[in-house]
């Protein structure tokens, strides 16, 4: 029996910027409770929270997307070491908002292994379970991450249903299991079946998986904690327990290959000189009332740090989830403010974040530097990561895609 909790080592993730320091801070099992652009919900802290596709430089962009994406040759062959010097903006200089682009859907690893089972192991609750058939499988998460992860190995067939936050083409036609926006519908899920189900906490209500075990479902419970520290762990537990170990380390393989040449490209994007450098806050939004909040230091922190920005809520000493005041905001005062696309749509757009108390003061505010993500990509983490963190760099430092 073996502990997905423990099934590897962290191995290393490629290149750290220096200037980012070593990158430990954690994602604080924030439950963003989606419930659609115009809805109510909002983020809670929890006690607990084939080929390769290579990540590509833009070329010739225009308008305020920064881009990234597949590549014809496979991450392992692409130069990690060697990017073409770039005609740059002055950071201070960059007005407006961007947007980093939505990545290319993942592919699968090229020689897909035969899942091994059965295969027994313990969940992040504690739980000693057994998986002895992965023909139906459902990946349940806030961020769309373990669908991600599944279809990297080899699997992705073998989904049965999607959340509301599974986008990918693939998925398209898979029937919904979330209703209300990220509300798990139990009934939804017994009706397909699944032989197997790997969730965490950030989606719920939690008496749904009482409802799954109940029922006879093998159901797989994950931390639902995450971090680029702990990213790469998070991808071979699902390998485990699917039964798929080799496969696992392949997709880590890739990953690896990934972030050497995602970290080349952040490099030739980031200014050398620190002073140079711009701070930047996630900010949560969602809808047009009260549900405003800061992320902080071990809320996203990493991902801040590793596209060479300064991490704005550690300087101002801001950890977990804080009501997003003009207190708050001015003790952030970032240049750059970083949202969700569909929560900045659901606020009236840029004009309505800078309507909210405290905003348009900031530097941010002032110069209109705000850039949104796409929701399943700011803080999701996986198997994307290298391609998302090069999105998010070049909407900060290089917003018109400047050569």
């Amino acid at each position: 029996m073996t502990s997905i909790n423990s099934s590897r080592q962290t191995r290393p993730t490629g290149r750290r910027r220096a200037l980012a320091g070593t990158m430990t801070a954690t994602l604080l099992a924030t439950t963003l409770v989606l419930t659609g652009c115009g809805a109510a919900g909002a983020p809670t802290d929890a006690a607990t929270s084939g080929s390769a596709t290579a990540v590509s430089s833009p070329a010739g962009n225009s308008g305020t997307s920064a881009t990234s994406g597949p590549s014809a040759s496979s991450a392992a062959d692409a130069s990690a070491d060697e990017e073409p010097a770039l005609d740059l903006p002055d950071p201070a200089s960059i007005e407006g908002p961007s947007s980093a682009e939505t990545v290319a859907e993942i592919q699968p690893i090229g020689n897909p292994q035969a899942p091994e089972l059965p295969v027994t192991v313990t969940d992040h609750d504690g739980q000693d379970v057994t998986i002895e058939s992965t023909d139906r499988i459902l990946a349940l998460d806030l961020y769309g991450t373990f669908s991600d992860i599944v279809t990297g190995l080899g699997l992705g067939d073998r989904l049965v249903g999607r959340t509301s936050s599974d986008t990918s083409s693939a998925m398209a036609e898979l029937p919904l299991v979330t209703s209300g926006g990220h509300d798990l519908n139990a009934e939804a899920i017994l009706s397909l079946r699944p032989t197997v189900v790997l969730a965490d906490t950030t989606l719920g209500p939690p008496e749904v998986y009482d409802q799954l075990r109940s029922a006879g479902i093998t159901l797989v419970m994950f931390d639902p904690d995450r971090s680029l520290e702990t990213n790469e762990d998070m991808m071979a537990r699902i390998a485990q327990a699917l039964g798929v170990p080799a496969a696992g380390e392949a997709l880590i393989e890739r990953y690896d290959a990934e972030m050497e040449t995602a970290q080349a490209r952040i490099d030739a994007l980031v200014p050398d000189d620190e002073a140079d450098l711009v701070s930047a806050a996630i900010l949560y939004v969602r809808g047009t009332a009260g549900i405003f909040f800061v992320m902080g230091s071990d809320s996203g922190g990493d991902v801040v740090e590793s596209v060479g920005a300064l991490n704005s809520a550690e300087q101002a000493g801001i950890t977990g989830t804080k009501p997003a005041n003009a207190e708050a905001l001015a003790a952030l005062n970032p240049d750059v403010i970083l949202v969700m696309a569909d929560g900045l749509e659901s606020t009236g757009g840029l004009a309505g974040l800078l309507e909210r108390p405290g905003v348009a003061q900031t530097a941010a505010g002032q110069k209109q530097r705000v850039v949104d993500v796409p929701d399943g990509q700011l803080m999701s983490y996986g198997p994307q990561t290298p391609q998302a963190l090069v999105a998010l760099a070049e909407a900060v430092y290089n917003p018109e895609g400047a050569q």
